[in-house]
């Protein structure tokens, strides 16, 4: 039976690439390269909208494909050595604007796994999400006893869904491993276990407090880093409270030459960031991660690494 469901999920996505105009990008793979005349008979050929940039497209079409897709646009958007610089900026709002679920669903989740309701916990709950990702949103809170937190919510039905795909990749890989040459030198099943893996360690919020935990206690004195706290008391595998910080994004270059900082210096800074967490502590993780001076703040997806 699976086999059936993962044909109808490629028919789905091949679907969805038609529909927001990207056939081309259907048409053009080996599999379906000798299929090219097809193109003609698409209706959406004809109601394509033009209006709207190839970035733009394939932005909507990662969304609606649903979270391994978004998240393989979240590493799309930060190489402008390989993709060209209108697509990427396309793609950076993958990172933290993804379409939202209601506010009213990540409740319902917080208090089944909390075990308590929204009001013996916070002060204030805002149900307008503060961001969203293709794994989860974050929403900004009150504790009762003043402190501004955030919340991370794992997205509704993740597992299922990421569970689903993975095993579409899989599949995918062992094929073209199989009958595709050329692309057996890049090893795709290794690459489908190295992501199946990395998600799910995103998926294990529990994990990812460790790990800002860790990161916390390895720069608890120091000048440059900080690192917010992690409230534990309301932290399970997939909620995650922890402190507010504010601050200006150490990608937003504009606002920090307009702010007058000196971006020579914040780099000089990073570079000794990272190598005193790989070199003094062995332990390197780039969440959460906030530059006291000025307030300058910085999130990525990058994982942990580890010496051992």
């Amino acid at each position: 039976m699976k086999i059936f469901s993962h044909l109808f999920r490629l028919m789905h996505i091949s679907f969805v690439l038609l529909k927001h105009g990207l056939d081309e990008i259907v048409l053009a793979t080996h599999l379906f390269r000798p299929l090219r005349f097809l193109i003609l008979l698409s209706p959406f050929r004809w109601t394509k909208d033009y209006q709207k940039s190839r970035g733009q497209r394939i932005r909507e079409a990662l969304e609606e494909l649903g979270p391994i897709f978004v998240k393989f646009g979240q590493l799309l958007s930060t190489r402008f050595d390989i993709l060209p610089e209108d697509i990427v900026k396309e793609l950076i709002p993958l990172q933290d604007s993804v379409a939202p679920f209601p506010g009213e669903i990540a409740q319902h989740m917080i208090e089944t796994s909390l075990e308590h309701s929204l009001s013996q916990i916070f002060q204030s709950f805002d149900l307008n999400p503060l961001a969203s990702a293709s794994i989860a949103q974050v929403h900004s809170a009150t504790l009762l006893d003043g402190r501004t937190v955030i919340v991370k919510v794992l997205r509704p039905h993740i597992y299922k869904i990421i569970k689903r795909d993975i095993e579409l990749l899989q599949m995918i890989a062992n094929m073209a491993q199989k009958y595709w040459k050329a692309v057996r030198r890049f090893k795709p099943r290794e690459i489908v276990a190295e992501f199946e893996k990395s998600l799910l360690d995103e998926l294990d919020l529990m994990r990812e407090a460790a790990n800002a935990s860790q990161l916390r206690r390895n720069f608890l004195n120091s000048s440059l880093l900080y690192v917010p706290e992690v409230h534990w008391q309301f932290t399970t595998h997939n909620v995650l409270v922890m402190e507010r910080v504010y601050g200006t994004s150490i990608s937003n270059i504009e606002s920090l030459v307009q702010l007058g900082f000196n971006l020579k210096q914040l780099a000089e800074h990073n570079i000794e960031i990272f190598f005193t967490q790989v070199f003094r502590d062995c332990f390197f993780s780039r969440r959460y991660a906030s530059w006291k001076y000025f307030g300058v703040s910085s999130r990525s997806q990058a994982p942990p690494i580890y010496c051992h």
